[in-house]
């Protein structure tokens, strides 16, 4: 029932440019965004869907219309926007039908490989459909499998009117990656409920807790002058950055030394120059109070550096982010056990994981509106060796298609 038009719609989808630009000062913060945006607004006035909207903001709406009386309205969230990390710019996705098993090396950068042992997934997916990229861009299923499904769901609820359900809410937001994807929307916009964010790997993944998240900016000032008179006179800000680096906690508090409910400390960006350099950290823990001692771990590093260089300055700046939404979907017991309910009926095993990371669902939920997240069938995201299952797209599809029943009470 959805295999092709699935697959042709995720392709369409991809190859839109949306990255988002975590330094530009507009909403969105690109213009792809707005391209796939008024894209799915179109599919979706063709599909019948008279009041499908994209808003000056950039953010689709669209209402799918109930067909049970008295049923509560319940909304699906993704978001269009593609992460910074890695260049989203002409995506060539490569469709592995009938996939062999084994390692997959991407072809216009032989050097990239999606193996087995990085992603042991992949063994009980032989015979499949694997969608890659060709090694150079991601491939932009974090999230535009989630706008695949989503549209998809809508798609077969126009097509099969008999199929019973509430009202449904369609929202499709921007600048997700860049923490930014509810900054223009009310969840009064959306008037729902409950919603769902469609984002995550997998089948059957049920989220209703996120990472607490705050940003620091850390900007260390030296003292440039020519490199040739410079004795006793510079301070290099570019090794003043390696010495507050160096002050961090070594071997634990990092992405690549934690798991499960570990937090960290992530330095992710470093620019500048010898007279000022900035360092973007991103400070992560599911309980949100040790946030304050991670910033302190950064404050800490900061005062070591400045004691030793007394003509240093080094300024910490904390940005919050968003919050865990664990207690906001416990307000609403319903969104956890209706989506397990629809899991289960459509013949999955429903597992409860955690989001190490962040979704829209997590300021939707602190907005007031419980938003857990659905998995939807993406991996190894924000990278070149990202992929994604046609068929774990196909069964995400078929878990919304009982949920919108499980709510309507059939």
């Amino acid at each position: 029932m959805t295999t092709q038009t699935l697959l042709e719609r995720f392709l369409r989808y991809v190859r839109i440019d949306t990255q988002a630009d975590e330094k530009s000062t507009t909403y969105p913060s690109t213009p792809g965004q707005l391209e796939l945006g008024k894209l799915l607004r179109d599919e979706l006035l063709a599909m019948g869907y008279a009041d499908a909207v994209q808003d000056e903001h950039g953010i689709v709406f669209a209402t799918i219309p109930g067909n049970v009386p008295n049923s509560p309205t319940i909304a699906f969230n993704a978001h269009v926007d593609t992460s910074p990390e890695t260049s989203g710019k002409n995506v060539d996705p490569q469709v592995i039908r009938n996939y062999p098993g084994g390692d997959i090396v991407l072809p216009k950068d032989p050097a990239k490989v999606i193996r087995v042992a990085d992603a042991p997934e992949l063994a009980a997916l032989v015979g499949k459909t694997i969608i890659t990229t060709d090694g150079t861009t991601l491939l932009g299923g974090d999230d535009k499998a989630g706008v695949a499904v989503i549209m998809e769901l809508a798609r077969i609820l126009a097509e099969h009117p008999t199929i019973p359900h509430g009202p449904i809410r369609v929202v499709f937001t921007c600048d997700e990656e860049i923490g930014k994807g509810v900054l223009h929307l009310d969840p009064k916009q959306i008037g729902a409920v409950v919603a769902y964010t469609l984002d995550g790997q997998g089948v059957g993944e049920l989220e209703a807790e996120t990472f607490s998240a705050d940003k620091a900016t850390v900007t260390i000032s030296g003292v440039n002058i020519h490199p040739g008179i410079a004795k006793g006179k510079m301070l290099n800000a570019v090794k003043l950055a390696g010495e507050f680096l160096a002050k961090l906690p070594q071997g634990r508090l990092s992405p690549e030394t934690t798991e499960d409910r570990e937090g960290f400390l992530h330095p992710y960006i470093v620019e500048g120059g010898v007279g000022k350099t900035t360092l973007h950290v991103l400070l992560r823990d599911h309980e949100t109070a040790k946030l304050a001692e991670y910033a302190e771990l950064l404050r800490g590093a900061a005062a070591a550096v400045m004691a030793e260089h007394p003509k240093a300055v080094v300024d910490v700046a904390i940005t919050p982010q968003y919050r865990n939404m664990r207690e906001g979907i416990a307000k609403e017991p319903r969104a956890m056990a209706y989506a397990e309910a629809a899991v289960k009926r459509a013949g999955f095993a429903p597992k409860h994981c955690i989001i190490r990371g962040g979704t829209d669902g997590a300021q939707l939920t602190a907005k007031g509106l419980p938003t857990p997240n659905i998995s939807t069938g993406e991996h190894n995201i924000h990278s070149p060796l990202e992929w994604v299952c046609l068929e774990e797209l196909e069964a995400n599809v078929r878990v919304l298609v009982e949920l919108v029943q499980v709510w309507a009470g059939k």
